[in-house]
């Protein structure tokens, strides 16, 4: 009866929770994820897509200029995910406030959160082209390949700093139920960018034909706009007045909870953002055949990766807001139907993918081998995906509750004494290949996911609340 009613409702929601209220504890349980996950999933999509776009285009001049800048862009999306643990904490914080009705400290909250991703990214980026050549040599790579990756890394690394708080303010807006605007942030950021590589790669209205130089460059400016685009919305559609202060003042009891969440998820992001790296260097012994093969597919895959993703950002809304107002039965029951919708349709779009997965792949190669080889490894994603799906949203649902730890605990034990190894054992030692590889994959994300799915059932995530009820917290006093 709840799915039918929840499927009668959706047209309604659907076109509602982007316009961004912060809805009271009543509103919270009448919201579907499908209401609040769309606009997510359509500005995450755009998003990723970035990457996309890039080596859609720059497939056109040549595999080894894709395999550059997959290559570059492993080192990029893990220092990226490192700016998820402040995004991350800040997100669940002000999810649960939400939910408390304790607004007062969320604009501090949100000022914290974007300062100390700017001063993290800002290090990070001074990191990566100082020291793009040591990081780019554990991957072997020939000397053309090397030099196009490390110019790719430079320019790209260099404007994390805008990446960093560009992903803090998107959670809080998103947080906030203003979805819509981030997508549509996202979507002028991604016509910027594809509009550049247009310019820099086909040379068109005279520019010069810069290849990976003018993929990199467009993609930096691209991401600047955004961010200037992010401001606006923040101060004037969620009607966040950020001061001086509420950036400056960092208190004790405010960054303690950030760091509760941010982190353990951290860790989990380095662990398995790290883990992908070591497999990428495992490829690239298997021939830039092979690399390109693997690059191409992800690219088709990042859709249903972004739907999972997106569904566990949902769920994490809307349980950590019953959370918040110490709604423990509506939020434990709302993690399971949440994951069940999620894994459904992750199916759903898998089966639309591997029915067109030839036509795709030919998008960005016309190498039979790699089609071949790339077809095959979508039609696993039957198994794939459904095991990823049942991982991110249990993952993303347990941030929510504040019980982050046990997450990283599986990510970094699971990751590192299982998955690892069996990556090398099955795709280098037995022969097996990218099938190999690809067959370690699965297994870890079920692994990890049934780990998560045992845990939601205990209910020991309880006892992790943020908000306490009943009485005056120390950061209210203090600020």
């Amino acid at each position: 009866m709840n799915k039918i009613l929840l499927m009668i409702s959706f047209p309604i929601e659907l076109f509602s929770f982007g316009e961004g209220v912060l809805m009271s504890n009543a509103n919270v349980k009448h919201v579907s994820l499908i209401a609040v996950t769309w606009p997510i999933f359509i500005e995450s999509l755009l998003h990723f897509s970035l990457r996309t776009a890039d080596t859609f285009m720059l497939s056109q001049v040549s595999d080894e200029a894709v395999a550059a800048v997959g290559v570059a862009n492993q080192i990029i999306m893990f220092m990226f995910f490192l700016f998820q643990f402040i995004a991350t904490g800040t997100s669940v914080v002000i999810a649960q406030y939400i939910g408390a009705k304790k607004y007062g400290e969320i604009r501090k909250y949100t000022g914290n959160g974007i300062f100390i991703n700017f001063i993290f990214g800002l290090l990070v980026a001074i990191v990566l082209i100082v020291c793009s050549s040591p990081l780019l040599s554990i991957f072997q790579l020939d000397q053309e390949l090397f030099s196009q990756a490390q110019l790719f890394l430079m320019i790209v690394g260099g404007a994390l700093v805008f990446q960093a708080m560009i992903v803090t303010m998107s959670v809080v807006i998103q947080t906030h139920g203003f979805t819509k605007e981030t997508m549509y942030v996202s979507g002028g950021m991604n016509i910027i960018n594809i509009f550049g590589n247009y310019l820099f790669i086909y040379g068109a209205f005279g520019f010069p034909q810069w290849g990976v130089l003018g993929v990199a460059i467009s993609t930096a400016t691209s991401q600047f706009l955004a961010l200037i685009a992010f401001a606006f919305v923040l101060y004037y559609r969620v009607n966040l007045r950020l001061t001086w202060n509420d950036f400056s003042h960092i208190q004790k009891e405010r960054l303690k909870k950030v760091l509760s969440i941010g982190i353990p998820s951290s860790m989990t992001i380095i662990s398995y953002s790290s883990s992908q790296i070591v497999t990428t260097a495992f490829i690239t012994l298997l021939g830039t055949q092979m690399l390109a093969t693997r690059i191409y597919t992800l690219n088709v895959l990042f859709f249903v990766m972004v739907l999972g993703i997106s569904l566990g950002r949902g769920s994490q809304i809307l349980t950590g807001r019953l959370i918040g107002a110490g709604k423990m039965e509506e939020a434990y029951r709302q993690g399971i139907r949440n994951t069940r919708w999620s894994m459904a349709l992750a199916l759903a779009m898998t089966v639309l993918i591997v029915l067109v997965r030839e036509p795709l792949l030919s998008l960005f190669s016309s190498d039979p081998e790699i089609i071949q080889m790339g077809a095959m490894l979508l039609l696993m994603g039957f198994l794939l995906e459904p095991g990823r799906c049942l991982n991110l949203v249990y993952g993303a649902t347990l941030q929510a509750a504040g019980d982050a730890r046990y997450l990283m605990l599986v990510s970094m034990l699971v990751i590192w004494m299982f998955s690892v190894p069996l990556y090398y054992i099955l795709g280098i030692h037995f022969g097996w290949g990218l099938i190999g590889i690809w067959v370690a994959f699965i297994a870890d994300e079920w692994v990890r996911g049934l780990a998560l799915w045992a845990r939601w059932r205990t209910r020991k995530w309880e006892e992790k609340a943020l908000v306490k009820h009943g009485k005056q917290e120390k950061v209210d006093t203090a600020s």
